[in-house]
Parts: C-alpha cells; sequence; structure tokens
C-alpha cells in the first residue's frame, strides 16, 4: 500500500503537532510518503544555493541542513521516534538512519556509504539519499528522503545539500524494476531492526 502524493506543509505542520503533544508513553511512529514537488530549505539553508526554482515552491522549514528537493517517485520516511528513551543521541539517529538506507541498497546489490562530513547516503561519490532532522525534547522529527524512480531535474535548479557539485542520482539509475512500495517495506524493515523494534506503527499518509 502506497497512496498517492502529500503536499508537503500539511505534513510538516502535522509533524509538529505530533511531537509537540506527544506523551510519556506515546508510541514512535514512521510515516512513509512521497510529496508533490517541492524544495525545502532548512534552517542553516542560505539562499543562493535555491538557483532557479521556477514554479516549484520553496518552503523554509525547522529541520536542519540546506537545500533539497522532494518529488513523486521519492520515498520520504519521517522518523517520530523519542530517542531520549531510545538512549541514543542525534549522531546515533543519524547514523542509524544511514545504515538503514545502506542495507536496503545492498539489497539491490549497491555498495554505499555514508559520510562524516555530509550527512546522507552516497553510491560511487554521488548522493542517492538525504537526512535532514530537528530534535525538540529528546523528540525527533522529519527524517530521510531516498531517491527511488523520479524526475532528477530539479535537483539542477539547487546546489544540493549546499553543495554546488554534488550529483544526485537514484536507485532506477542501477535497478529500473524496483517498485516504490517494495523499496519502502524494506527500508522500513531495516529501520525496525537496525533501532531495535519487534513493531513500530507506520502510516501511509494516505490523508493527513
Amino acid at each position: 500500500m502506497f497512496d498517492g502524493l502529500q503536499p508537503y506543509e500539511p505534513v510538516w505542520h502535522a509533524m509538529q503537532s505530533f511531537t509537540d503533544n506527544r506523551l510519556m508513553h506515546s508510541e514512535d511512529e514512521l510515516w512513509v510518503l512521497q510529496h508533490s514537488p517541492v524544495f525545502t530549505q532548512g534552517q542553516a539553508g542560505k539562499a543562493e544555493h535555491v538557483l532557479a526554482p521556477g514554479d516549484i515552491p520553496v518552503v523554509k522549514v525547522d529541520r536542519g541542513g540546506q537545500v533539497t528537493y522532494h518529488g513523486p517517485g521519492q520515498l520520504v520516511v519521517y522518523l517520530m521516534l523519542d530517542i531520549a528513551r531510545l538512549g541514543m543521541g542525534p549522531r546515533e539517529l543519524v547514523s542509524g538512519i544511514e545504515k538503514s538506507i545502506i542495507n536496503t541498497l545492498c539489497c539491490y546489490g549497491l555498495t554505499a556509504v555514508a559520510r562524516q562530513d555530509a550527512p546522507g547516503v552516497y553510491v560511487d561519490g554521488s548522493k542517492i539519499a538525504s537526512v535532514g532532522l530537528r530534535i525538540r525534547r529528546g523528540k525527533s522529527f522529519h527524517g530521510l528522503s531516498f531517491n527511488v524512480d523520479m524526475d532528477m531535474e530539479p535537483f539542477s535548479r539547487i546546489n544540493p545539500c549546499g553543495y554546488r557539485d554534488l550529483k544526485m542520482i537514484q536507485l532506477a539509475d542501477f535497478e529500473r524494476s524496483a517498485a516504490i512500495e517494495q523499496v519502502a517495506g524494506r527500508l522500513v524493515g531495516e529501520v525496525q531492526r537496525v533501532f531495535g523494534y519487534d513493531d513500530i506503527l507506520m502510516e501511509y499518509c494516505e490523508s493527513l
């Protein structure tokens, strides 16, 4: 099950509301979706990295990092986790997310790596997945974007993640038959395994 596209801003505000209203024993959740075309600019984002957005909106948001693009065919997973309860810090969270993506790519025969200087996951020096998070009172929101099978042209309108010469790639460059639903299932399974969950509430965000 993977239902439709979601506009960015309502989902973002729903993440904020969920995080602000969590109780001590609230379950952690993963929100799995795709977005309609949008550029999002992180808190430290610099305007000069948005080169020519054209008809795609630019939204300033409260995650870390610089500018990135979301659009159809990109798998987005928002991690609504109580990291204080899990006993981990932000760096461990980022490393766990990156490991989950790397393990998923291994299922498709790809060797991927993370970089200490630039969060995300890379194949042969090109970026296939990005990580951008916000931690509030020990709770995480925002998450990861994984390029599966999408129109890559909008990445040429920005300096992705603030890097002028960063090449962005997608899984379809290597595996044309990979359906986004299949990738979502494998990635969620890896997140569960890496973070030690027997079960976690997974929302496919058909409507928010």
